[in-house]
């Protein structure tokens, strides 16, 4: 008993709401300093409009205590999307931004944010992945999904050989391909996790998971690139701004 309570003494806790949201904030104050101040012109709004509406009807104090959660709260969702888009920012032009940004898909979606395929890549260094074409593969209701992002004559061959190795090991199943890029016929990062979403379904989830362990015979990459992005750094991560 007395191990049993010592191992779990041992097991790292995970931290709590407040503490998951006191360390996104200070994450994106460092890509963002005016943050803070966006956060405190939501709660003083609604604070004021609470009151106002407060002294109209005659009962200024009630309006002024139920104002306050109202103003925390209105904070905290001002806090999320400067997050968001901080994240995003941090992302952009970025090689791998596109396994980082799939971290943002909600649930029903199987997805690795390791790249499938990888063309130029000579190492794990920032500089021996610049110039290097990825492809990401993400698997939902509206069916197989094909993210290439780099130099467009090697993205666009990885996506082709891609597309050919998915349709072999499961034909008939809709694929899509998207280019991840800021020209034309291309999604901006910061889009990519909505363009996803947004995608009509047509599989069900029978169907998903039954393709899914097709997929998964195509075997892993290993790519020499770094093995992920820190989610305080890069990785956008819905879950830790909702502080779940």
């Amino acid at each position: 008993m007395a191990r049993k309570e010592k191992q779990q003494s041992d097991t790292p806790k995970e931290p709590g709401r407040f503490a998951q949201i006191r360390q996104v904030f200070t994450a994106s104050r460092k890509a963002d300093p005016t943050i803070p101040w966006w956060m405190l012109l939501a709660f003083v709004a609604v604070i004021a409009v609470g009151v106002s509406i407060g002294f109209l009807v005659g009962h200024w104090v009630y309006a002024l205590i139920l104002s306050v959660p109202l103003g925390l709260l209105a904070a905290t969702l001002v806090l999320s999307r400067k997050a968001e888009r901080a994240a995003y920012r941090s992302l952009e032009g970025q090689p791998g931004a596109a396994g980082a940004a799939l971290g943002a898909l909600r649930r029903g979606w199987f997805y690795d944010q390791q790249p499938v395929a990888v063309d130029g890549a000579r190492g794990t260094r920032p500089e021996d992945v610049a110039g290097a074409a990825f492809v990401y593969r993400a698997l939902g209701r509206p069916g197989i999904v094909l993210i290439g992002e780099g130099p467009d004559a090697r993205r666009s061959k990885l996506l082709t050989q891609e597309r050919k190795k998915v349709e072999r090991v499961a034909p008939g199943v809709p694929v899509t391909s998207v280019v991840v890029g800021d020209g034309d016929n291309e999604v901006p990062i910061r889009k990519l996790g909505s363009k996803i979403t947004r995608m009509k379904p047509v599989l069900t989830k029978e169907e998903v998971s039954a393709v899914n362990k097709r997929l998964k015979s195509l075997g892993g990459l290993r790519p020499p690139i770094p093995a992920g992005m820190d989610p305080m750094r890069a990785r956008v991560d819905r879950k830790a701004m909702r502080g779940r």
